[in-house]
């Protein structure tokens, strides 16, 4: 793992390694993916693996769960019954790197990279932005990658994917930072938590909280009461 800066903000810890054929733990199982697929994913995840375990987080009591927008984000496992908050987390890959990003509990994180030099064509210009910006970028060129990932980071952050078109991003309006780290352009975008997908164990909580809260009695398994113990 080759840690990066991290940039101001909430504690990060931003992080990459080269992408290899290697397994994980937090690994998901992906179907007829080809061999490149499947080495890009377990190197994200071993990455991710290296960054929990600088943050203290216990890899044997945790998973890696998906929104319906396909975000990661961690949970306890089931039966861990546990409530203490999990830090935010994001990984991306580019060439033969994976990058990881894991923020502080009650943050949101995103993170892109691509190399540095890599350059992208006028014609696809008017696919991440438009208006003013459109302009802007054209008149620039060679800002075009650091506009790029800034916009997929805040994707990530947002847990939104595609489904956040990157023409109708404003950058000013977004925590999103980019930097060079040796050969990458490297973006990192956080916002505020919003709400994770209920857990099983969450749903059983909240009906066990409905249950005591509407007045019914409520006992752990007998009628036994204090009057004729």
């Amino acid at each position: 793992m080759e840690k990066m800066d991290p940039v101001s903000g909430p504690r990060m810890l931003i992080a990459r390694r080269r992408i290899e054929n290697c397994i994980s733990s937090l690994a998901d199982e992906i179907p007829r993916a080809n061999t490149k697929r499947i080495a890009d994913h377990n190197s994200g995840r071993l990455l991710l693996e290296e960054c929990l375990n600088e943050w203290g987080i216990p890899l044997d009591s945790i998973e890696v769960l998906r929104t319906d927008e396909r975000a990661p984000y961690l949970s306890w496992l089931d039966g861990i019954w546990r409530n203490t908050p999990l830090p935010g987390i994001s990984i991306g890959h580019s060439g033969e790197w994976a990058v990881c990003a894991v923020i502080e509990p009650g943050f949101w994180i995103g993170i892109d990279a691509e190399p540095k030099d890599r350059g992208i064509q006028e014609n696809a210009f008017d696919m991440i932005a438009k208006g003013e910006e459109l302009d802007w970028l054209k008149s620039n060129p060679d800002q075009a990658i650091r506009i790029w990932t800034a916009k997929e980071a805040v994707q990530k952050a947002e847990r939104r994917g595609m489904n956040l078109n990157p023409r109708d991003i404003i950058l000013e309006n977004y925590q999103v930072e980019s930097f060079i780290h040796e050969d990458q352009m490297v973006s990192v975008s956080w916002r505020n938590a919003g709400d994770d997908p209920a857990s099983a164990e969450d749903d059983l909580l909240q009906q066990t909280r409905i249950a005591m809260q509407s007045g019914e009695s409520w006992g752990v398994g007998c009628n036994t009461t204090r009057n004729n113990v």
